[in-house]
């Protein structure tokens, strides 16, 4: 295994005559298993790379490749990844100045699997995307398989309510969801237009099927679209037919995968209660990935973009709790000194996922593309990418 601390290339094992295991190449950052992102650690605070020379060292290897490389990093990642950044965003922004960037050989991408996905779905063939950590998953993603929606799409078939199905999934999906939302006629969204989404799925058919993540169907049904909460059923995909009866199927409007993020899925209602007793006038603002209950009882709800606009524009001497990822909200805090900015929660929760993505992993990257070896790309089959690249476009052509 390569010392990380000093962001060597790690060692081929074939070279070695023995052959890698998958657990050997997932420590290595060269493979993904998407059964171990099931759930988010709380490491606490993060240390310091250990090697000062880091820094200096991935400068000079972006500085060598110039306008070869474009580097994209999410909001959810950590300071010193993000100061190599050429831009900041969300997801499907990202992928979209990814795009926007044709004469860029190599995009590398700081965030999760699914992302540097649909950066190569959205960016030229001449273009290759790198993501510095094969092992950067994303437990919501890895809560929705392609076998599992198939057999979910049987399930909605057999209880003759199929043709009036349109699926609708959430960008913090694989490929290979989006995929499937492409062939059955649905779009994409993002927690800032799923409400257009839905307007849009509901124009098309009289049920939404909406992959993967519960909490943001849920909210935007109930909160937007002034739908009930008896409107949406939970379709299970570890019980025999989701768990749900033909009935039940028939009679619901929003049909919500059994996903969620694991980290916004840790705020409760009591956090939203004790943190207004810790803090009087405090204002608690949310993503709408939290729960329900959480979003109810917020006084703001919004996607990551909407919560920084929302404290860049706030007054001098405002209260803010925040509920969405540490890095983030230690970022939002430091930028705006004049405000009072506190995590929602009193645990430390980092995304340990998208917090694979480090200053070694980084600058192994940087300096193996400055040398001319390509490492750790990123790439969806042409099939995938087809009917995956038409959900999106749909989602682009949303009123």
């Amino acid at each position: 295994m390569r010392d990380v601390t000093t962001a060597q290339a790690p060692v081929d094992p074939t070279a070695l005559d023995v052959q890698p295991t998958p657990l050997a190449l997932l420590l290595l950052g060269r493979e993904a298993d998407p059964r171990s992102e099931r759930g988010v650690e709380c490491p606490g605070d993060l240390p310091e790379p250990s090697d000062p020379g880091l820094v200096a060292r991935a400068r000079a290897a972006k500085e060598k490749l110039g306008d070869k490389v474009f580097v994209l990093g999410h909001h959810y990642q950590r300071d010193e990844v993000i100061q190599f950044a050429d831009v900041t965003g969300d997801s499907f922004k990202l992928a979209r100045d990814a795009a926007a960037r044709p004469e860029a050989e190599y995009i590398v991408f700081c965030g999760v699997h699914f992302m540097a996905e649909s950066a190569d779905i959205l960016t030229s063939e001449r273009q290759q995307v790198v993501l510095p950590d094969l092992a950067a998953g994303c437990s919501m993603a890895d809560m929705a398989t392609a076998e599992q929606v198939a057999e979910c799409w049987d399930v909605l078939t057999e209880a003759g309510i199929a043709d009036g199905v349109v699926p609708v999934s959430y960008m913090n999906s694989s490929a290979d969801i989006k995929a499937f939302t492409g062939r059955h006629g649905g779009t994409i969204c993002t927690s800032s237009n799923a409400e257009r989404a839905l307007n849009w799925a509901f124009e098309q058919g009289d049920k939404v099927l909406f992959l993967p993540d519960q909490h943001l169907g849920r909210n935007t049904a109930v909160r937007d679209l002034g739908m009930s909460l008896e409107d949406c059923v939970l379709y299970n995909p570890h019980k025999p037919n989701g768990g749900l009866s033909v009935e039940e199927l028939r009679a619901a409007k929003m049909i919500l995968w059994r996903g969620h993020c694991s980290v916004h899925g840790r705020f409760s209602l009591d956090s939203v209660e004790e943190v207004r007793q810790r803090v009087p006038g405090v204002r608690v603002l949310v993503h709408p990935e939290c729960k329900h209950e959480v979003v109810s009882a917020a006084d703001e709800v919004g996607s990551t973009e909407y919560i920084i606009k929302a404290l860049d524009a706030a007054p001098a001497g405002s209260k803010w709790a925040i509920g969405t990822e540490l890095n983030l909200v230690r970022r939002l805090a430091k930028a705006h000194p004049d405000k009072e900015i506190v995590f929602l929660d009193r645990t430390v929760c980092f995304c340990s996922t998208m917090n694979r993505i480090d200053l070694p992993h980084l600058v192994w990257t940087l300096e193996s593309l400055a040398e001319g070896k390509l490492v750790n790309r990123i790439q969806v089959d042409a099939e995938t990418e087809k009917y995956a690249k038409a959900a999106l476009e749909r989602m682009l052509l949303l009123p």
